[in-house]
């Protein structure tokens, strides 16, 4: 379980976020919403350690985000940030390593090796391991990053925007992919999102965020209504009812 009180994040005295307060239960896929600016990635970014709260703070399964071992936090949590770029030219291979380091320490086990080939599978990435990060679209290089997060094999996942640069195909791949950890795996994952169709299509939770606040949280259901997504992004939306889910669509 996450939880996070009076969290709250100041750039020069100009407060984004906060204060907030909340919880995510453990398993599943909890969508945070909103505008631009709402404060979706600066709370991801405190729970993840990437940032720290001007005040408050978080906890994952009882452990102290601010305090807690490096090594410790990081064979319980992953996070992809949106700012991911290494100067060093590797393959994919290689780059997805990087999520063992946290539970070898750069010795690689044949365990280890198990859990860089199930990442690359699930991702479609086998036949690109040995290109260089370099080599890749935008898009490949994107799906990289993710399998090394999941390589790293943490119950709790944060990812900040993880479909940026994804086609329609591979977003859903992503997605199915993070919906079978969560199911099968009992993950708990945590996810910045725009695509509130994908979001409502996968989701189980979601988190609102408006002007730093949260203005809504909840299931799926409770909050992927027409009143609640319009006045989020104040623009008048409509939610049709496909195979029993819920699709945000925009009105024309």
């Amino acid at each position: 379980m996450i939880k996070f009180h009076d969290v709250t994040k100041e750039y020069g005295g100009h407060r984004v976020l906060g204060p907030v307060s909340g919880r995510i239960e453990a398993g599943g896929i909890t969508a945070l919403i909103g505008p631009n600016g709402a404060g979706k990635s600066t709370l991801l970014s405190i729970v993840g350690r990437l940032m720290q709260p001007t005040s408050g703070g978080a906890s994952v399964d009882g452990l102290d985000v601010r305090t807690a071992p490096t090594r410790e936090l990081a064979t319980r949590l992953a996070i992809l940030s949106q700012e991911h770029r290494l100067d060093a030219r590797i393959t994919v291979r290689d780059l997805v390593a990087f999520g063992r380091f946290p539970h070898t320490q750069g010795r690689l086990t044949f365990g280890d090796h198990a859990h860089i080939d199930r990442a690359l599978d699930f991702l479609e990435l086998t036949g690109l391991q040995h290109r260089y990060l370099d080599e890749l679209s935008g898009g490949q290089r994107q799906r990289a990053f993710v399998a090394m997060v999941l390589a790293q094999d943490t119950e709790v996942v944060l990812l900040d925007e993880p479909l940026n640069n994804l086609d329609l195909k591979h977003a859903v791949l992503i997605m199915r992919q993070l919906r079978r950890a969560a199911d099968l795996l009992g993950r708990t994952i945590v996810i910045v999102i725009h695509d509130l169709a994908i979001a409502a299509a996968y989701a189980d939770r979601v988190i609102a965020l408006k002007q730093g606040q949260i203005a809504h949280s909840g299931t799926v259901e409770e909050v992927m209504t027409a009143e609640i997504v319009s006045e989020l992004y104040e623009t008048p939306v409509r939610i049709l009812e496909v195979d029993g889910r819920r699709v945000p669509v925009v009105m024309p």
